[in-house]
């Protein structure tokens, strides 16, 4: 009555359906868990440097240290973390401006208690129109991608960031 190809099929949507149910139930354990953690962002000198070129001006600043703990974010659900510090700040033509500056990926078993001293941005700073010189309100966040195993892709903030001002003038230097 039933034929192999029948029963094959059958075997085949069920172990599927469970396979789905148990990643649901492995998504479901972690999904609401709070996965912020204190942030110490900390500018010890910010030098713009402008390099000319055929887009514009672009700047580089010296960051300083961050120190954070990221162990309490790493659980059975976590493979990796995304960590990315942005810049934002507000200027005449654009309400927000967002420049992400240093990433790094962390992965699980690595080291999660990162002392980041004597860091550099990783990126230039395009400024559109000149809105970074003289700026008095730029505000270093550090947030984090969390990329589960079985789940959503949750965007997190760090709970710590600094908001400092940006000299009038930019070093000046031929190349970076």
């Amino acid at each position: 009555m039933n034929t192999i190809l029948s029963r094959a099929n059958s075997l085949f949507a069920f172990s599927l359906s469970v396979m789905a149910a148990l990643t649901f139930g492995c998504f479901i354990t972690t999904a609401f868990k709070d996965r912020r953690v204190p942030v110490n962002i900390h500018v010890s000198k910010v030098m713009l440097k402008n390099v000319d070129d055929f887009t514009g001006p672009r700047e580089r600043s010296d960051l300083g240290f961050i120190t954070f703990d990221i162990s309490p974010i790493f659980d059975w659900n976590v493979k990796q973390l995304f960590l990315y510090l942005s810049a934002e700040y507000s200027t005449k033509s654009n309400s927000l401006n967002q420049v992400v500056l240093w990433d790094k990926i962390v992965r699980r078993g690595e080291n999660a208690k990162l002392n980041l001293k004597d860091m550099k941005s990783k990126y230039f700073f395009f400024d559109d129109g000149n809105g970074l010189r003289a700026n008095k309100n730029i505000t270093l966040m550090l947030s984090w991608n969390v990329v589960p195993n079985a789940g959503i892709l949750p965007l997190v903030a760090g709970s710590g960031h600094i908001s400092l001002p940006f000299p009038d003038t930019y070093e000046t230097t031929k190349s970076y």
